[in-house]
């Protein structure tokens, strides 16, 4: 009885470890496009940021908006390029923890008391996202990983002085 326990755990986990790519593909693909998405509406309505991040008190506020967009497009396509992943996911995972800190702060401070509050706030889901990234790596369907995988391949030319 204990054998097929162990056996049908055995097949359970090599199942679950099988989603994990599918999985951090859909992720890095399905927010890498939103991402995109919000970074070009930013882009296309800086001086709107700009004002709405001077009325946080962001500082330097048209320099971050500005920067704030691109990473955001930028990013984006990373994601969904598979490219630079846990970099990006970093960087990303920074913009929307100011986005708590900033735009926010009322979600970010009910992270134990009201946690409804803080996971139904904006930055959340791309916060998650990009965690998840960050963490888990971008999967083995990535460029990242085709890379790595064509680097271990390549001979390292020995220079000599």
């Amino acid at each position: 009885m204990m054998n097929r326990i162990q056996r049908a755990h055995a097949w359970f986990l090599r199942a679950a470890n099988a989603c994990q790519s599918p999985l951090l593909l859909a992720i890095r693909l399905y927010w890498g496009w939103q991402l995109w998405q919000t970074g070009m509406g930013k882009l296309s309505h800086l001086p709107k940021v700009t004002d709405y991040f001077t009325s946080l008190g962001v500082p330097a506020p048209a320099l971050t908006a500005y920067f704030i967009s691109v990473l955001e497009v930028g990013g984006g396509i990373l994601l969904a390029l598979w490219l630079g992943s846990r970099v990006i996911a970093l960087l990303l995972a920074g913009d929307m923890i100011g986005a708590y800190v900033f735009g926010d702060p009322e979600s970010l401070k009910s992270v134990i008391s009201d946690p409804g509050k803080f996971y139904n706030a904006d930055p959340f889901t791309f916060m998650f996202a990009s965690l998840l990234v960050l963490i888990f790596g971008p999967g083995w369907i990535s460029l990242d990983t085709a890379i790595a995988r064509y680097r271990k391949k390549t001979p390292t030319a020995v220079t000599g002085s």
